[in-house]
């Protein structure tokens, strides 16, 4: 399950919040190598509140791990996916559940007043268990990188695709017919 939203702000008021340089160092690891150097990053300033680390020139949004849990998780999107993120994350900092979240965002695309992207879009997921995770360095020993491509209102019929994965790396389709449709490409993960 993919969640389409994220946190504004820290959950642990005593969570030390990596530097800036280190949080868009990390982020970028998610995105494409080509793509990184104009990528926007949001992460979190020294008192834990979301912000924008750094603008962007080109078509990526990267966001930072949240440092008040444990491991890596950071993640790069497409910029048509934005206004979808951007209200998932409006809506979490209202204090709305996963599950308000979704079925307000259902309600909203199907009355036009939320957009979603119009062709395939890119999420890029990297994640790295906390004992790989270098915070000083900005290092990761052996992360694991994923893929989804947003395709909303997209079937099994209308892609080709199964439902489920039948083999490591295989795409399917998750949400099939919904507004956040989207293929799944989780790569066989390195042996530890």
């Amino acid at each position: 399950m993919i969640c389409l939203c994220l946190p504004p702000m820290l959950s642990v008021a005593q969570t030390v919040v990596p530097p800036a340089a280190i949080q868009i160092k990390m982020a970028l690891m998610a995105a494409p190598e080509e793509k990184r150097e104009g990528a926007m990053v949001y992460g979190y300033d020294a008192n834990g509140q979301w912000t924008v680390l750094r603008k962007g020139s080109n078509e990526m949004i990267c966001i930072a791990d949240d440092p008040a849990k444990k491991g890596l998780n950071v993640s790069c999107y497409h910029k048509d996916v934005e206004p979808l993120m951007q209200r998932g994350r409006d809506l979490r900092s209202a204090g709305k559940t996963y599950e308000e979240i979704e079925a307000i965002r259902a309600a909203e695309v199907k009355a036009g007043t939320l957009a979603v992207n119009k062709q395939p879009s890119t999420l890029f997921v990297y994640s790295a268990k906390e004992e790989d995770c270098d915070w000083n360095a900005g290092t990761v020993r052996q992360g694991y990188l994923r893929y989804v491509i947003y395709i909303p209102f997209a079937t099994p019929q209308s892609t080709g695709l199964p439902l489920k994965e039948g083999a490591p790396g295989m795409p399917w389709i998750m949400d099939p017919g919904t507004y956040r449709a989207h293929i799944m490409i989780n790569p066989a993960r390195p042996a530890n």
